[in-house]
């Protein structure tokens, strides 16, 4: 079965507050590097079935998610709830500024 890219979003926010957001983030960068589901996988190392459980919002380890991420160019930055509103803002100035 010949398996279909997924298409960009450009709503999807880099702001991750739970493993559906995580998943739809991972799906998104996927589609904009225009990889389907075994090719991601195989860059990253993991397998196809653990990529989807991923992008489809369910648990995976915490090593695997690093491969995955490592593998589609992102990576994590953790800050505190309450500097939240100050890093969501910087975010619209920047994508404002470069028009993304």
């Amino acid at each position: 079965m010949t398996r279909k890219l997924p298409i960009p979003d450009e709503t999807v926010s880099p702001v991750v507050r739970n493993l559906a957001d995580l998943g739809r983030l991972v799906r998104n960068q996927r589609a904009h590097a225009r990889l389907r589901i075994d090719d991601a996988a195989s860059l990253s190392l993991v397998s196809p079935d653990m990529l989807s459980r991923l992008e489809n919002g369910k648990p995976v380890t915490v090593d695997k998610l690093m491969l995955v991420l490592e593998g589609l160019g992102l990576r994590i930055l953790v800050v505190p709830a309450r500097a939240l509103p100050r890093v969501e803002s910087a975010l619209r100035s920047s994508s404002q500024t470069t028009g993304a």
